[in-house]
């Protein structure tokens, strides 16, 4: 018997589950989840998958990550985790760059295989790290990925780099290579 003969339209189905708060396994593998009487689900329209920040870290803003920029402590390193290519066109001041698209396992690597691939030694997992992109979204997946990695001072600049540009923060750019004559 499908479903549909067994419930009518989805109408009632919604119905059943709103009056049975636990799981029914309907025929097959397939295991519907319900939710509480009490609990009613968010529209669809209203989920933002990538706005959820990592569970323990902190929140920094624009005043917060100025300080960091005007006053540099060895126990704390900016992280620019946008791509080579947006952090030469511009970036906060003391930031280093790990792009966390194109290097996705790069704080789980070796010390010496990091430094290798990217040229820079890895971050202390006993210093605080702090991640910024461009608007907070690779920001908050590199924070997951620092907790996953056995960091314990996790940070995220959720403005990132359009809030620190409208905020009209310091910027810097990096030298080309290349001499140009």
């Amino acid at each position: 018997m499908s479903r549909r003969t067994l419930f009518g339209t989805s109408l009632q189905l919604s119905r059943f589950y709103a009056r049975h708060p636990r799981p029914v396994l309907l025929r097959g593998p397939c295991l519907i989840p319900t939710v509480s009487r009490d609990e009613r689900p968010a529209r669809p329209s209203q989920i933002r998958w990538h706005s959820k920040p990592a569970s323990s870290s902190k929140r920094y803003d624009f005043q917060d990550v100025k300080s960091m920029v005007d006053s540099p402590s060895e126990s704390r390193i900016l992280i620019d985790v946008r791509e080579p290519s947006e952090f030469k066109a511009g970036f906060i001041p003391s930031a280093i760059n790990i792009p966390i698209s194109s290097q996705p396992d790069a704080l789980f690597l070796p010390e010496d295989e990091f430094e290798d691939r990217l040229g820079l030694p890895k971050p202390s997992k006993d210093k605080e790290v702090v991640f910024y992109c461009k608007a907070g979204v690779r920001s908050s997946s590199a924070a997951a990925f620092a907790l996953q990695g056995g960091y314990h001072k996790v940070g995220e600049y959720r403005g990132s780099w359009l809030d620190w540009t409208k905020q009209g923060g310091e910027t810097k750019q990096e030298a080309d290579d290349v001499q140009r004559a």
